[in-house]
C-alpha cells in the first residue's frame, strides 16, 4: 500500500504540471457572430440599414416582434433591438467600421440620398484619410449610432 501512494501522487502531479502547462498555452481563436443594438425606432433604424447599409433582413430567430435581424456581406449579423435607450451614451470614440467595395460610390449615394456625414475631426460632408492611409467618413444612424465607413481592403 505504501508503494502505491508515492506512483499515484506522482501521477497526479504529472498530470496537473500537464493540464496547467496545456492552459497557459491556450488562444481562442474568435469571430464575430453578431452585434446587437438598442433602437427607439425600430421601422426607421431597419429602413437605413437595409436602404443605406446595403444589409439584408434574415428570419428573426427569436420570433419577437420588437427584434429584427440583418447581415453583412460577411455572415456577420446585427441585431436591432427596440427598448429604452436610457443610459446609452453616444460617442464618436466608440463606433462600428464598415469596409466597403467602392468608396467613392458609397459617399456619392450618401450624397444623393441627403444623408449627413463627415470626417473624423467633425466637418460636415467631408472625408479624410486614417493614418494607415484608409478613407474614412463617419454617419449616423436614425439612434445616433455612429459608423464609420472606410476602404480598408480588407473585403
Amino acid at each position: 500500500m505504501n508503494l502505491l501512494l508515492p506512483k499515484t501522487f506522482f501521477f497526479v502531479a504529472i498530470l496537473f504540471v500537464t493540464l496547467e502547462a496545456s492552459g497557459q498555452n491556450y488562444k481562442p481563436q474568435l469571430k464575430t457572430d453578431h452585434i446587437a443594438i438598442v433602437v427607439a425606432d425600430l421601422p426607421a433604424s431597419a429602413q437605413f440599414y437595409s436602404e443605406i447599409l446595403g444589409l439584408n433582413e434574415i428570419t428573426n430567430q427569436t420570433k419577437k416582434p420588437n427584434i429584427r435581424w440583418f447581415t453583412f456581406a460577411d455572415g456577420v449579423e446585427l441585431h436591432l433591438i427596440n427598448r429604452s435607450k436610457e443610459g446609452i451614451q453616444l460617442i464618436k470614440d466608440v463606433h462600428l467600421a464598415l469596409a466597403v467595395n467602392d468608396f467613392d460610390a458609397f459617399v456619392n449615394m450618401l450624397r444623393e440620398k441627403k444623408v449627413n456625414f463627415e470626417n473624423w475631426p467633425g466637418e460636415a460632408n467631408s472625408t479624410n484619410s486614417r493614418p494607415d492611409g484608409v478613407k474614412q467618413v463617419y454617419i449616423q444612424d436614425p439612434d445616433g449610432y455612429w459608423i464609420e465607413i472606410n476602404d480598408a481592403e480588407r473585403l
